[in-house]
């Protein structure tokens, strides 16, 4: 089966009535067993660790297919994805940084970063940017 039928069939699956259950016998670390019966009952998180399991199964399973469909858009058309830049704006903008308001800087600031370090964040670069704001002023 290849990853776009995978991608079809998860997302399905997921559209499909939560009514139906099965039983399962899962194995799980005891201290996350417990860790997650606590939440359940002092935090009241779910009604059930079994709905605190199953929804955190379904969240790992939608981000696994949205990733699965960004890589394959991707694999398709490189040059729409967002370069570090693009992202460090994007961040600003989720953020409300007050450089979110100035693009360039930005981009510039990633620029100068990823020569540096090759693995640099989003975070980075904000950081980096507003470092070298800060110092101008």
């Amino acid at each position: 089966m290849d990853a776009s039928t995978a991608i079809e069939r998860i997302s399905e699956l997921l559209d499909q009535g939560m009514r139906e259950t099965s039983n399962t016998s899962m194995r799980i670390p005891t201290a996350l067993r417990d860790a997650a019966a606590l939440a359940v009952r002092e935090l009241g998180v779910a009604p059930s660790a079994t709905a605190l399991t199953t929804a955190a199964l379904r969240a790992t399973l939608e981000a696994v297919v949205m990733q699965a469909v960004l890589d394959e858009h991707y694999q398709h058309y490189p040059q729409a994805r967002p370069d570090l830049g693009d992202l460090a704006v994007a961040a600003a903008q989720i953020d409300g940084h007050f450089l979110a308001a100035e693009p360039e800087r930005l981009r510039s600031a990633a620029v100068e970063i990823a020569d540096r370090h090759p693995g640099a964040t989003p975070d980075d670069v904000l950081l980096w940017a507003e470092a070298r704001a800060l110092a101008a002023a």
